[in-house]
């Protein structure tokens, strides 16, 4: 996953969806730049033992500097931080490191909650670059309208595996993150926040929907519904496959093809959608056919940056073509081309999630901005819907 910019307003009443069934989270979005790209941790989403099949270990996506952030409220009386809602794991963790001078994030404080409860179980999650650590604890969440009392969450302290010495940390604006994905990557088997607002009885329906503001403008995550205003149409809905069998952990769809004018330009028939992540990312090797079609040319010719890409700002790029359901979602070259002062980022990166949970694709942001998402849990299944790209938040 990854992360973003302004200031959101947490619990808002939706205009136009009046049963209080249906509650929405603003979100705000700081775009990803080329600088951003030279500092962020690289690491594999997904963690998996070869050999026996089971999920060993959850990474926490890619690029965590980039991406859409939301507020959450922890224990009583209620204290605000920013989250990274991320589809792509399933644990609710906020830091409590006191911020510095250099890194001015919030930070959750056991000690003024009158609802807090010890739990001092170690948490930890491994990336590439180094760990996540921390302790679990035990509190009321807010999530939107939604309380969830004696939840249990992680307290962080240790940031170390965001960035090279948590540097993408100290740049983000993020100070948490709450996994929407499925129970089987919960570590510790922890339940998950998404399966707490079920269990909760309180939503209308057991969805959710992105809609992710385009060029830095806000965007709205709704719980319990969707919003009409963002989507026009019907919903195109393909069942959730397993990440390995009898694994359910990402929202993990099978996909058609991905094609450019007409030539297949991926491997794999497997695709999750994450808005954990903030470009699209596919097998190396399809990486470099794709930009080879795209004239898109590596950021630097040295690891890991040799995985991302630029292209000319006036360059004529046909679009590129993800096939879903019988249905064919359309990427201009306005919506993978990432202006960042001149130069302009290419929105797909290459990156190889070995077998049996890879190869794969993962439909990011750059994806999900050019596209309604709905993520359906009782029928286990995930809605795309045309997108209202001038609506604004």
């Amino acid at each position: 996953m990854v992360n973003v910019h302004g200031a959101t307003f947490f619990g808002a009443s939706l205009v136009g969806l009046v049963d209080a069934g249906i509650h929405k989270i603003p979100l705000s979005h700081k775009p990803i730049t080329i600088d951003d790209l030279q500092s962020m941790n690289r690491s594999v989403t997904l963690r998996v033992d070869a050999s026996s099949g089971s999920t060993t270990g959850i990474v926490i996506n890619n690029y965590q500097d980039a991406q859409y952030f939301g507020q959450i409220m922890v224990g009583s009386p209620p204290q605000a931080m920013n989250v990274v809602y991320d589809t792509g794991s399933s644990n609710l963790w906020v830091s409590n490191i006191k911020p510095s001078f250099f890194s001015k994030h919030s930070y959750y404080q056991h000690d003024k909650s009158s609802t807090y409860v010890a739990n001092g179980t170690e948490f930890k999650i491994e990336y590439g670059s180094g760990p996540v650590a921390g302790f679990y604890s035990s509190d009321t969440v807010q999530i939107g309208d939604y309380k969830v009392p004696e939840y249990t969450f992680a307290e962080v302290n240790d940031v170390s595996g965001l960035g090279p010495h948590g540097l993408s940390y100290a740049m983000g604006k993020f100070d948490g993150i709450c996994g929407m994905g499925w129970d089987d990557i919960s570590v510790d088997g922890v339940t998950t926040p998404l399966r707490s607002l079920v269990n909760s009885g309180e939503l209308d329906a057991n969805v959710f929907a992105f809609f992710l503001g385009s060029n830095g403008a806000a965007g709205e995550l709704v719980i319990g519904g969707v919003d009409s205003a963002h989507y026009e149409g019907d919903f195109n809905y393909l069942p959730v496959q397993d990440i390995v069998e009898g694994k359910t952990g990402y929202w993990e769809v099978t996909m058609d093809d991905v094609q450019i004018n007409g030539q297949s330009v991926v491997s794999t028939s497997k695709g999750i959608v994450d808005s954990g992540t903030s470009l699209i990312a596919v097998p190396s090797a399809d990486m470099k056919t794709i930009a080879n079609l795209l004239g898109a040319s590596t950021l630097l010719p040295i690891p890991p940056f040799n995985s991302e890409y630029t292209i000319p700002c006036d360059a004529e790029a046909p679009s590129i073509d993800v096939m879903l359901g019988g249905q064919v979602y359309q990427l201009e070259k306005a919506d993978y081309v990432i202006d960042s002062s001149g130069q302009c980022l290419f929105g797909m990166t290459g990156l190889d999630i070995p077998a049996p949970a890879g190869p794969l694709m993962i439909l990011g942001d750059v994806f999900m901005r050019a596209h309604y998402v709905k993520f359906d849990v009782d029928n286990k299944r995930v809605g795309f819907a045309k997108i209202k790209k001038d609506f604004v938040v």
